[in-house]
């Protein structure tokens, strides 16, 4: 009896283990799993960013210019930058004479404009202007008193005792036409009426707008300067003739060496236009060509 009650538990036994063993084999049931990930678009590297639309280059423009253009040309630059964003103006007055030295002794500039066409044939003739040059405005002259002097009321007075004047030097343009304009009136008031005016004359000034503070100041009684100063500078005035007046004629050109010839060129032309010409107009300038 004891024989089969073993024999019986060592089978049950047996049965467990076997059991065990089977349930280890069974296969699990699958576990949830994450939907699958759709692969990513590829990238184009070779695709082009957004860039911003380009900018002009700032440009700087040098114009080196009569001294009695300062007052007009100082509104053409207003609307001239106006029109071409980036680019400004960068002025240089002095008498012609002076403009001139300073181009032939390297000073860089984009255009030129004196008072006279004398200065611009130098250039042409040195090849410092390769393009045609062009008369943007004329003007002429007139006689600025000062307030002081309430006794020069007509062109005599100028060789009047102890009178005062100042003129332009003779290289100045403006100086020059006055010198013809003394000559030309020699046959109204007498062949010594311009030696007198001369003998008169205390100073001898390298622009004319300098000519015209002397008057302004009180340190001249009397000067011939263009119409176009006399106006800017509210001073009473005695009309010269027009037949004995000088007509002052003011090129105007791209100096070869510009760095900047095609903005210089539209500069010079906006000078020529209508918005141009009506600006010198109304600082008391004459049409040009």
């Amino acid at each position: 009896m004891k024989m089969k009650k073993n024999a019986r538990i060592l089978f049950l036994c047996l049965l467990i283990v076997l059991s065990m063993l089977l349930g280890a084999c069974a296969p699990s049931a699958p576990s949830a799993t994450e939907a699958p990930v759709a692969p990513a678009a590829p990238v184009d590297t070779e695709a082009p960013a957004a860039t911003e639309a380009p900018t002009a280059e700032p440009v700087t423009l040098v114009v080196f210019a009569a001294a009695s253009l300062t007052d007009a040309y100082a509104e053409i630059a207003s609307a001239f930058q106006a029109a071409n964003p980036g680019v400004t103006v960068s002025y240089n007055f002095a008498g012609s004479q002076t403009l001139l030295t300073q181009v032939q002794e390297g000073a860089e500039a984009d255009v030129f404009a004196p008072a006279s066409k004398k200065q611009m044939d130098v250039l042409v003739g040195s090849g410092a202007v390769t393009v045609e040059s062009k008369i943007q405005v004329k003007n002429k002259l007139t006689v600025v008193v000062s307030s002081s002097a309430a006794n020069l009321t007509k062109l005599e007075d100028l060789a009047a005792a102890g009178v005062k004047v100042v003129l332009a030097a003779k290289e100045v343009p403006a100086g020059d036409y006055a010198l013809k304009t003394l000559d030309s009136l020699n046959a109204v008031y007498g062949a010594d009426f311009s030696a007198k005016v001369l003998a008169n004359t205390v100073s001898y000034e390298n622009s004319v707008k300098a000519v015209t503070a002397k008057v302004q100041l009180g340190e001249a009684d009397a000067a011939i300067v263009y119409v176009t100063d006399a106006s800017a500078a509210q001073l009473n005035t005695i009309v010269i003739p027009d037949e004995n007046n000088q007509i002052a004629s003011y090129p105007i050109a791209v100096l070869g060496a510009s760095k900047n010839a095609e903005m210089a060129q539209k500069f010079v032309d906006f000078i020529l236009s209508a918005e141009g010409q009506t600006i010198l107009a109304k600082w008391g300038f004459l049409p040009g060509e």
